[in-house]
């Protein structure tokens, strides 16, 4: 059944765990977490005057599409810096081509609706700050701890002394 969403019933709030200079709003509860959805991310935002939406960042197993709905607000892509305007819709391809962010340079707040592919897990890249998250779970780490495939395993034979074969 359809779930439609009346802006005049929808309310805004900073994350509980935003720093100075990153005070994104999302309406919350989050809307695609109401109607239970499988397949999409689906939030309406607003960017404060002055604030950045989320530190740059790419996605390796998501899709993006963010269209604006009001106000303007700076892109920044690996080519640069973008204004966007009210009716912009951009699109966000999966892998570091895509690294973004954005950062509302007006005097008034910017509101945008962000929808996200969903495919079981995703790993969001920081490249500023060289993190890696894993979702859903934000589970995050620093890249530059990377390590080979079979680093820690050199001692495999001692897991299996209490192995008695048949």
């Amino acid at each position: 059944m359809p779930k439609i969403f009346k802006q005049t019933d929808l309310s805004f709030q900073e994350d509980l765990d935003s720093i100075d200079n990153f005070r994104l709003q999302t309406v919350m509860p989050r809307l695609f977490k109401i109607v239970d959805s499988k397949h999409l991310v689906f939030d309406f935002r607003a960017l404060p005057p002055e604030q950045y939406s989320f530190p740059y960042h790419f996605h390796r197993n998501a899709e993006e599409l963010v269209m604006i709905l009001s106000g303007s607000m700076t892109m920044r892509t690996i080519e640069g810096f973008s204004i966007l305007n009210k009716g912009d819709l951009i699109f966000f391809e999966m892998g570091k081509t895509s690294a973004h962010q954005f950062y509302n340079h007006d005097s008034i707040p910017c509101t945008y609706l962000d929808i996200k592919t969903v495919r079981d897990m995703d790993v969001c890249e920081y490249p500023d700050s060289g993190k890696i998250n894993i979702a859903p779970d934000n589970e995050i780490f620093v890249k530059d701890s990377q390590v080979d495939y079979f680093y820690g395993e050199d001692k495999v034979a001692d897991k299996w002394t209490d192995y008695k074969k048949d």
